[in-house]
């Protein structure tokens, strides 16, 4: 039995093995099992002499490239990538994600707007029938300071289950984004036409972004338990 960080490491080698070429402006995400892809973008780019650029959609990513001397770019200088390599906290059998567990929503969905196609890398423990069957923290909505109360009584009012904001672990208060916003977690959800639910959640004022990536995923690998990949499409 494979553990789930072989299982990370087997999803993100195969990915940046199978969609990351020569001359490649490449999105990188945000997440435990990037950390791997980006170990393997390393290695190509020394084996192979690779040309390649990255986009970062965190601060996290941005460190991860540049401790891996890694060719560091953006999006003003490429606003259009070949594809961007990310984690999700849960994909669903239509691959519509669930992402923002760290809290990097906002700059991962709009450097995978950019990308060409946006590849999704996970352990088994991602993959779902429905989005909430595994992932039990809620769908992540990225909101302004001033309006996280009224959100959340809206969203609760309107579509039901709880909205907590969330806290931070190694300070007092809640958790602000690499953007200055706060974080609120949709818990208790129903089955939703998620893509009618995200549209109505980003007509919220002062909502900036939800962690519903909808019709955005063109692939997903899964590292399976017994050592294998799993590709869903």
């Amino acid at each position: 039995m494979a553990s789930l960080e072989s299982a990370k490491k087997l999803a993100a080698y195969k990915a940046v093995d199978l969609h990351v070429q020569n001359n490649s402006i490449v999105g990188v995400g945000s997440g435990s099992t990037v950390v791997y892809a980006v170990e393997r973008l390393a290695e190509r780019v020394k084996n192979e002499k690779l040309n390649v650029q990255c986009v970062p959609t965190s601060f996290q990513a941005r460190q991860l490239i540049i401790q891996h001397r890694l060719h560091l770019t953006d999006l003003e200088i490429h606003p259009r990538l070949d594809v961007c390599i990310d984690g999700a906290d849960e994909v669903d059998s239509t691959l519509t994600l669930i992402k923002g567990g760290g809290g990097c929503l906002l700059q991962e969905k709009i450097v995978a707007s950019c990308a060409k196609e946006l590849i999704i890398i996970a352990d088994y423990t991602k993959n779902s029938q429905k989005l909430g069957e595994q992932y039990k923290k809620g769908i992540p909505i990225e909101v302004v300071p001033m309006a996280y109360l009224p959100i959340k009584t809206q969203i609760e009012n309107q579509l039901g289950g709880t909205v907590e904001l969330r806290m931070a672990k190694a300070k007092a208060g809640p958790v602000v984004t690499d953007n200055g916003n706060f974080i609120l977690d949709w818990k208790n959800f129903q089955d939703y036409k998620w893509d009618t639910i995200n549209t109505k959640l980003n007509l919220i004022p002062g909502v900036v972004e939800t962690g519903l990536f909808v019709n955005m995923a063109k692939k997903a690998y899964f590292g399976l338990a017994d050592g294998s990949v799993k590709e869903q499409i």
